[in-house]
């Protein structure tokens, strides 16, 4: 992944732990040898029954990535509730977990029973190599309405016709936009098209003496907070892959068109001065970020933001908005990106019956997906849960434009493949060069990025 500081500037979505993760070059690497593993090994452990009637007490693990008191309080309140239903199964959780450790136990025949992760670019790899088994007998057999999940949501959780993966929360992008520098400039709503949002980034821009950037109606470098191509392309409708898996963003007319409005706003700004701007914007989670600040008039981001506001005791008055459409693509405006965790069950689960109960409780039962998006600020990931009347979030005004996004039909995601990603990462290269004015050519340019990416791809099968 990248940060504010530079290098490739595309990733994964970000996730509820906020955390670093590492590229997703590494891992390919990860998964390619879980694959070579599991050619030695026999691959993954099938699983021909749910164990649904079997009541025998046994002691489960779960391996999550949370780590702050806060987080592991609210799994751990909602795996009580498991206990309680489940009353002949213990969990018996471990925080702060990597995907490296994971993988690392998968190989040393140490594995947990259930792991999450916030990095579901490493879902084509685990459910191509068997790293992780295939959930479909256990969902054909309980019988679970997969309908109940987004379209956008099941294609990062799934792989070449294995669900490996069940979604475990999400996180939606919107806009957020200061209600005080909008009325300054006499702005009265929010943008709903692209033309617009540049438009009202020029009004809202103010300038110091020596021409630097004072406050930034908005910030089109690619890279900067959740500036990225993921995000942006969706305004276009964009498609990273084609219905047979090859790289589309040369194909594709989206990518050519977002990429060259945002480069028509960076040269507005300037490039130089966008990058000695983004150098001083605060850190992206902390009390300092530029948005926070007033610094920032409108950004792109996900729904956790507004907790984040709330917990730094923000002085700001803000709105949340979807991220505007393309010009001529009305139908795209409410819909955006989404991404999120990801909870399976490695191979060598000891216990796979109980195993499967656990990941479908957390993933499909709507007061434990409602009680835990409530605690940490996600959204959840069931229609039922997102209607239910229990989800308190529902009732802020700057956190509905977030599930609205989810919800909506023509919301995309970047698709699970064999390659953990390495799209994306190649994509984030070429974009550095695009927008430092490296790149004289973008349809040859992008024609390029296909074939590297094919060649990943291929790779990765």
């Amino acid at each position: 992944m990248s940060d504010s500081r530079g290098g490739p500037v595309t990733r994964t979505a970000r996730t509820p732990r906020r955390t670093a993760r590492r590229t997703v070059a590494a891992s390919l690497l990860a998964v390619t040898a879980l694959l070579a593993a599991a050619c030695t090994t026999g691959g993954a452990t099938s699983k021909a029954d749910t164990g649904a009637d079997d009541t025998t007490p046994v002691t489960i693990t779960f391996w999550h990535g949370l780590s702050s008191p806060h987080e592991i309080a609210s799994v751990d309140a909602v795996l009580a509730k498991f206990h309680k239903k489940y009353p002949y199964i213990t969990v018996k959780a471990v925080a702060a977990q990597t995907d490296d450790k994971v993988n690392q136990a998968i190989r040393g025949g140490t594995a947990p029973d259930v792991a999450s992760s916030f990095n579901a670019a490493n879902v084509g790899g685990w459910c191509s190599s068997g790293a992780f088994q295939d959930l479909t007998p256990d969902i054909k057999a309980d019988h679970v309405d997969m309908s109940q999940i987004p379209k956008a949501v099941q294609s990062y959780t799934a792989f070449d016709g294995k669900r490996c993966t069940m979604p475990w929360l999400a996180d939606t992008f919107g806009l957020y936009y200061n209600k005080k520098l909008f009325a300054k400039a006499g702005i009265t709503s929010p943008p709903k098209t692209m033309s617009e949002l540049a438009a009202d980034a020029k009004k809202l821009t103010t300038f110091n003496a020596d021409g630097s950037i004072k406050t930034a109606g908005f910030m089109p470098y690619l890279g900067a907070y959740e500036m990225l191509t993921e995000h942006l392309v969706p305004s276009w409708g964009g498609k990273w892959l084609t219905s047979d898996g090859q790289s589309n963003v040369g194909g594709d007319p989206a990518f050519a068109q977002a990429l060259t409005w945002q480069k028509s706003l960076l040269d507005w700004f300037g490039a130089k001065k966008l990058v000695t701007f983004k150098a001083g914007m605060g850190d992206e989670f902390s009390a300092q970020n530029a948005f926070e600040t007033g610094k920032l008039a409108m950004m792109v981001d996900g729904e956790w933001r507004n907790a984040f506001i709330k917990n730094d005791k923000a002085d700001i008055e803000y709105g949340t908005a979807a991220v505007p459409a393309a010009d001529g693509k009305s139908q795209l405006y409410g819909a955006g990106y989404v991404g999120g965790n990801v909870i399976g069950m490695p191979r060598g689960a000891k216990h796979p019956g109980a195993a499967w109960k656990l990941i479908k409780f957390l993933t499909t039962d709507t007061d434990a997906l409602t009680t835990l998006a409530d605690a940490i600020g996600n959204v959840p990931t069931t229609t039922a849960a997102l209607d239910s009347p229990s989800l308190g979030l529902s009732k802020d005004p700057n956190f509905a434009p977030f599930l609205e996004v989810y919800k909506n039909p023509l919301t995309t995601t970047t698709p699970a493949s064999g390659d953990g990603g390495a799209y994306l990462t190649n994509f984030g290269h070429f974009v550095e060069k695009w927008q430092s004015g490296g790149v004289p050519d973008l349809t040859a340019g992008l024609t390029a990025v296909d074939k590297q990416n094919n060649a990943a791809l291929k790779l990765g099968q």
